[in-house]
């Protein structure tokens, strides 16, 4: 079951892209009070786990920021015989949607992890810290571009207005290594999910030079986003060598939505 693993570790990574390419003029994918909850398959086991996003307004210092907080865990029999719950925190600048800091969390039958990374764009660095295995941490060179962790971005690209067979570039940061990526839009399909059947562009991110992590071991990744007005990631899945995981939407909650704060039961 090691798929739970690279899927926090998938939530918990960064993208950098340009803002432009957002047709929206909100700074954040995500806003005050939405909620998007899914549910885990893999292989035989239907209900495998569950995943929670969700998004709160904040102020800091006087300063207006959003909190966009994940929650991975196994449930039911997968989780009696493999334990794992992640937690992911992101905090954006509400005024130009500025990645601030990125917390993980994650317990697991095996290991224990937690690290954070403070985005200094002033000095042009991004000041990484590994909590557990201390030797790692170090302060990183910031690129170009507006930094997110994949999961918003995977959220993001249903502002993206991109057409079957078109491409975005991208940069991402994966635990505290950033890497050049492409988001391709492989075409369109139509599937069902707990919420329903929706109409779905399908986008994959690759790594066409030098792949590594996820990519160099044959990894995939691939997000389907419902084409109604909502633009939702209705769908996603990570796939391995050793399986595929999908996370299908069985919950969705706009924006404004009271009571979403505490959903993702974010690590304390």
């Amino acid at each position: 079951m090691k798929f739970f693993a690279a899927l926090a570790a998938l939530l918990f990574a960064g993208l950098a892209f340009a803002a432009e390419k957002a047709p929206s003029s909100s700074p954040v994918a995500l806003s005050d009070g939405e909620m998007l909850r899914y549910r885990v398959r893999w292989g035989l086991f239907a209900n495998a786990g569950e995943i929670t996003v969700s998004a709160r307004a904040e102020e800091q210092f006087g300063l207006p920021e959003i909190r966009i907080t994940t929650h991975t865990n196994t449930r039911g029999f997968v989780r009696g015989f493999y334990l794992f719950d992640g937690d992911g925190e992101s905090v954006f600048d509400a005024r130009d949607g500025r990645l601030l800091a990125i917390s993980t969390w994650s317990t697991s039958s095996k290991k224990n992890t937690k690290t954070m990374a403070v985005f200094d764009y002033q000095k042009n660095v991004v000041r990484y810290v590994d909590y557990v295995r201390t030797e790692r941490s170090e302060d990183l060179e910031l690129p170009e571009g507006n930094p997110m962790d994949l999961i918003t971005c995977l959220i993001e690209t249903r502002r993206w207005d991109l057409k079957p067979g078109e491409r975005s570039q991208a940069t991402v940061i994966f635990d505290k290594d950033f890497y050049d990526i492409t988001i391709v839009a492989e075409g369109t399909e139509r599937i069902r999910t707990p919420m329903g059947e929706f109409d779905t562009l399908v986008l994959r991110p690759v790594m066409e030079k030098n792949p590594r992590g996820l990519f160099k071991r044959g990894g995939r990744v691939r997000v389907w986003i419902s084409q109604d007005e909502k633009r939702l990631p209705v769908q996603f899945e990570v796939g391995m060598k050793f399986g595929t995981g999908t996370a299908l939407l069985t919950e969705y909650r706009p924006p404004g939505s009271a009571g979403v704060a505490n959903d993702a039961n974010p690590h304390p």
